[in-house]
């Protein structure tokens, strides 16, 4: 019988594990925190959204995108959704093609593969921190941080990256991969809140919004989201935000200047918003501009945006020009912030970089540099947007990496 050992019991090393169990072989995880899946809890807000029907490599990034091809048609969304109901998760697709639970509660997803885990005889070992591999002749020989060592045919390094490091994902798996010869792409947040420039922000934490977010690079459009925006006192977040900052970072890390354009109006075009606002300050020639705009803008937002337009929040509604006007729609639907950052790998929720895909069998997920060896999950340099393209990505390299280790 192969013997497997998986370093990690997130959601790409359950999947690994429960498909080499499946396939014969005889499976140990090693996990460094008391349970298994700690991060899975946290995924879709605490309800999981463990996939999306709208499932497409564009939806992945990285050096290599393409790498996905082969994972995500061997595992593809329907195998996912079926290999979850046979588990007992029922699912609900909601916006955007997000797949949930119909429990709505993560902790359903990470019930039913801890109990499947258990089901199927898979050796769970928590609290157990892989600090090195080595590889004598066919065998691998792994130390734990308390010097006990365990042996493996196989082994799948599954320790997810640098995202969330309070659910045990501390980068140490490169450290693992680099012993063993692979290189790593350098790692960077991604879908993490951005840090904006400006003073203002504090004056505004807090303030949520539902509009369009575009990054430009160069004053060209490189990207757009719509949602519900927020904003924060160091900058900006909400799932629109969360989308582009890997694009923005990417750019950052070549030393270019990503800017963030906000559209607080949206379904109106400037010229269209410029009639309505003067058909609207029509109806209150008496009140200041301050109070002329409650009721179409947050209230918080109001003076900020008005300092930005370069008027006075005490002038009379009837004396506003139409080039003040104009210079209120400019920032109404076209508000732009200098991107200088953002915040760190605590508030990331995957990781950007990773064990370079060029050194990595896509078909197989093993390495093509030391035999045995395979990769499952964020410690590969592919990341994937919002919406469940990430667990997608989990579950897929997990399962290829599980069933040709038995091979």
């Amino acid at each position: 019988m192969v013997k497997v050992i998986v370093v990690g019991g997130g959601a790409a090393g359950m999947m690994a594990a429960i498909s080499a169990r499946r396939k014969g072989a005889s499976v140990t995880i090693l996990e460094r925190n008391p349970r298994v899946g700690k991060k899975i809890l946290a995924t879709g807000n605490g309800r999981c959204n463990y996939t999306n029907v709208f499932l497409d490599v564009k939806n992945y990034h990285g050096n290599n995108p393409k790498f996905v091809y082969s994972p995500l048609s061997q595992f593809n969304v329907d195998t996912t959704i079926d290999f979850f109901e046979r588990l007992g998760i029922t699912h609900v697709v909601e916006d955007k093609g997000k797949v949930f639970p119909l429990s709505f509660q993560a902790s359903s997803v990470l019930d039913v593969l801890r109990y499947e885990l258990e089901e199927i005889g898979v050796e769970i070992l928590c609290d157990s921190y892989a600090k090195k591999i080595d590889k004598e002749k066919n065998v691998f020989k792994l130390t734990l941080d308390d010097n006990k060592r365990i042996k493996g045919d196989k082994v799948i390094i599954a320790t997810g990256g640098n995202a969330m490091p309070s659910s045990g994902s501390d980068g140490n798996g490169y450290g693992l991969a680099k012993s063993l010869g692979h290189n790593v792409v350098p790692v960077f947040p991604g879908l993490v809140q951005l840090k904006l420039q400006g003073d203002f922000f504090k004056r505004i934490d807090g303030v949520k919004i539902v509009g369009t977010a575009t990054l430009l690079n160069n004053g060209k459009d490189i990207g757009e989201d719509s949602g519900d925006i927020l904003f924060t006192k160091y900058g900006i977040s909400g799932p629109p935000i969360l989308q582009l900052s890997r694009r923005a970072l990417e750019l950052l890390n070549k030393n270019k200047c990503p800017v963030l354009k906000v559209s607080t109006i949206s379904g109106k075009s400037k010229e269209e918003l410029s009639e309505y606002l003067k058909i609207r300050f029509t109806y209150m020639p008496k009140k200041t501009i301050e109070i002329g705009l409650i009721g179409l803008l947050n209230k918080r937002l109001i003076p900020v945006m008005l300092e930005e337009a370069g008027i006075d929040k005490g002038k009379i509604v009837s004396n506003i020009s139409n080039e003040e006007i104009d210079s209120l729609v400019e920032i109404l639907t076209d508000w732009r912030f200098n991107i200088i950052g953002s915040k760190s790998f605590d508030f990331a929720q995957v990781t950007a970089g990773g064990i370079d895909t060029r050194e990595i069998d896509g078909r197989t997920m093993e390495s093509k540099l030391i035999s045995g060896l395979y990769f499952a999950g964020e410690i590969v340099d592919i990341d994937g947007d919002c919406g469940g393209f990430n667990l997608q990505w989990a579950w897929s390299s997990g399962y290829v990496a599980g069933i040709n280790a038995v091979l």
